[in-house]
Formats: C-alpha cells, structure tokens, sequence
C-alpha cells in the first residue's frame, strides 16, 4: 500500500508538471498546481484502492490519475482572448 500511494503521489506530481507546462498561461501560481495534482492522485488511488480492494494496482494507479486530472481541471482559467463587445459597437 506504501508503495501505490508513492506512486500516485509520483504520478501526481508529473501530471502537474506536465499541465504546468503546458497550460502555464492558463493556470494558477506552480505550487499550487502540482500540491493539487499530487493531493488529487493521492484521494484518487484512496477512493479506488476502497472500492476495488488491495488486488490490483494498475486500475489503482489509473483512478489516480483520473482523479488528478480532474482536480486540475478545476484550476483552469479561461483565455484571455476573448473581448466582450457592447450591444451598441
């Protein structure tokens, strides 16, 4: 069990990364992307490891993603780009 909460946790952690990275313009300060990819994978791989049980760890580790990816989807700005016109214009 150490060991799939470390590597949700890892997973987690490189799943921020990634969608800091790429969607720097779009998202909040770092810590704050990659504390909650990290806390997201972690209650991803809690929620699946109680409802599967402790035989697999594949499926785990994957609800921990799902879970993480979520979770940073709630931080998402929208573009910038878009320019409210009055009625009148």
């Amino acid at each position: 069990m150490f060991f799939e909460a470390l590597g949700s946790a890892v997973l987690g952690l490189l799943f921020g990364l990634a969608a800091f990275h790429r969607l720097a313009h779009r998202l909040p300060s770092r810590p704050l992307v990659l504390s909650t990819g990290v806390a997201g994978a972690l209650f991803g791989d809690f929620v699946t490891h109680s409802a599967l049980g402790s035989a697999s760890v594949l499926p785990s580790l994957l609800g921990a993603v799902v879970v993480s990816a979520a979770s940073l989807s709630l931080l998402l700005r929208p573009a910038r780009r878009m320019r409210r016109r009055s009625a009148t214009a």
